[in-house]
């Protein structure tokens, strides 16, 4: 072992005592800064009267990770298009999801779902289906205006047409009445 050549740093070298002085500060210092907590805070203020009538189920649904009833084998289901707001006037909003297989190739048809919160979980669950992948529809929009959904549907004319390639165009509009939505074409609706 070769000797240092400034003595005044022969102390550096560690010893069994430093590691154990070092080991009681550190567990000085952690039990200390448990004894001495500040009190808890809080990224809210405290609540008004008018925090108190906007309860947390006024904030919208988040669509993904629902098990939507679609059969898609191999690949998952994805929400493509999602919109939201109060269908059935209670003041909750609802989220309209349209949904297909994520398919690598092709044009998968959609389903649009209409999903409101569980009154016991306050999970989200389908509550209508608007359109059936069984129907092969494709939306190319959806939107809730007036407490209503309105969407652009894209479909095919026969079984012959190819099914990249829609040939019909349709406008659909479902409205909350007597417990369910109903189905009506806007003014104004075409085919192509």
């Amino acid at each position: 072992m070769q000797q240092s050549a400034v003595p005044e740093l022969a102390h550096a070298h560690t010893r069994p005592i430093h590691w154990l002085a070092t080991a009681t500060a550190v567990a000085a210092v952690v039990a200390l800064s448990s004894v001495l907590q500040p009190n808890s805070a809080t990224a809210a203020q405290t609540a008004g009267p008018e925090a108190r009538k906007t309860p947390a189920a006024t904030t919208p649904l988040d669509p993904t990770g629902v098990d939507y009833p679609l059969q898609c084998g191999p690949v998952k289901a994805v929400v493509v298009k999602k919109a939201t707001g109060d269908l059935d006037g209670d003041g909750s909003p609802e989220t309209v999801a349209v949904v297909h297989c994520d398919s690598p190739m092709g044009t998968p048809p959609d389903g649009v779902y209409v999903l409101t919160r569980s009154a016991e979980t306050a999970a989200p669950r389908i509550v209508a289906t608007l359109v059936d992948p069984k129907d092969s529809i494709t939306v190319s929009d959806i939107a809730v205006r007036d407490g209503a959904v309105v969407g652009d549907l894209l479909g095919y004319s026969t079984q012959d047409v190819p099914r990249c390639c829609p040939d019909v165009k349709d406008s659909a509009k479902w409205q909350w009445e007597n417990g369910a939505f109903v189905r009506s074409t806007p003014a104004g609706a075409h085919s192509v």
